[in-house]
């Protein structure tokens, strides 16, 4: 079946599918990492492949900005394709100095002041947390690997462009507990859980808010590299 927003047919997605939120980073990963990459679907040009990494099925589809429409794309991939994991591979701003441009990080737990999860399904929580099951599997291919993956929690923001005389960054920071910034972790967190889902987020950080450091958009869609096969890696050994 398709939906309205993905004309993918069962069995075109695998088991596991990447899920940046740039569609041209989706076509990045589907040309340079996958064997035989085939379109599935290009609905609103949120574009989705399937291919071989190592002779195993891995898929990749963007997610297009922000929680509703990770939401949508999550959620009918878990619910109507029979994808059992997704891990998301974006970019996110650094609240600290831990956290330095091109860093790779995992998030250990997503904050949110977002009402998707209560709308969405009930859920009041302000932190959700991923799967163990994928975190773990990351952390032991990020050894392998020799990169060096650091821990995350992240706070996913329904605004790009806050207003800082209601709150700034370094108060958004205090009051979460956060170390970046994105704005897709947390319903994505949510979709995993209702539907007994698994779920994870590695990130590459692109912008930092203490040093004021950024890349360019070109960058952020061709230079995440270490991420991009951490998370590869990741998806043939689960």
């Amino acid at each position: 079946m398709s939906t309205p927003h993905n004309a993918a047919n069962p069995g075109d997605f695998a088991k596991t599918v990447l899920m940046p939120g740039d569609p041209l980073r989706a076509k990045f990963v589907a040309e340079n990492f996958l064997e035989d990459p085939k379109l599935v679907t290009s609905v609103r040009n949120c574009l989705g492949y399937t291919g071989t990494y190592k002779g195993v099925p891995v898929s990749v589809m963007s997610s297009g900005m922000g929680m509703p429409s990770i939401g949508i794309y999550s959620w009918e991939l878990f619910k109507f394709y029979g994808v059992e994991n997704i891990i998301r591979i974006g970019s996110a701003g650094s609240y600290t100095d831990r956290l330095n441009v091109l860093d790779v990080c995992l998030a250990d737990s997503a904050f949110s002041d977002s009402s998707f999860a209560r709308i969405q399904g009930g859920c009041r929580k302000h932190i959700l947390k991923p799967s163990k099951k994928i975190n773990a599997m990351v952390k032991k291919q990020a050894k392998k690997l020799k990169i060096d993956c650091k821990m995350a929690r992240v706070h996913s923001s329904d605004v790009f462009y806050g207003d800082p005389s209601m709150e700034t960054w370094e108060q958004l920071r205090d009051r979460t507990g956060s170390d970046c910034v994105e704005m897709e972790s947390f319903a994505l967190f949510h979709n995993a859980n209702m539907l007994g889902k698994n779920a994870a987020c590695l990130l590459t950080i692109s912008d930092s808010f203490v040093t004021k450091t950024e890349i360019s958009a070109e960058e952020r869609q061709n230079s995440f590299t270490d991420m991009m096969k951490l998370a590869l890696e990741t998806a043939i050994a689960l």
